[in-house]
């Protein structure tokens, strides 16, 4: 991927040869990438706070997700087993569980402590 374009590419490589396409074009900078344990869904996280699924078998356009930027989000990763939530961070400790399948929020929970990457 490309962080700062927020272009996702996809390459084939075969021996000293490679095929590279672009996926996805999300208009945002990157911040991570994250595969579902099965590797059928890929989160797609941004410095702006907004998540996006991508499902690589199916070639389409990136989905959004999520859109917390008025939260200071910080991180999301699957929650297992299975692809069917997410859990995020906001800077400011609050952690929630979301459904992949629209972005419907379960459940929140505030930690009371500022959060860092380290």
């Amino acid at each position: 991927f490309s962080a700062q374009e927020g272009i996702l590419f996809f390459y084939h490589i075969k021996g000293l040869q490679y095929e590279m396409k672009i996926c996805t074009d999300i208009l945002q900078p990157i911040s991570s990438l994250i595969f579902s344990p099965d590797y059928t869904v890929l989160l797609l996280v941004t410095d702006q706070g907004t998540v996006y699924t991508y499902k690589p078998a199916h070639s389409g356009e990136a989905v959004k997700l999520l859109d917390t930027s008025s939260s200071c989000f910080l991180a999301a990763d699957f929650l297992t087993p299975g692809n069917k939530y997410c859990v995020s961070v906001t800077i400011s400790g609050e952690v929630q569980v979301w459904l992949l399948e629209d972005g419907t929020c379960f459940s929140k929970l505030n930690l009371d402590t500022e959060v860092h990457v380290t």
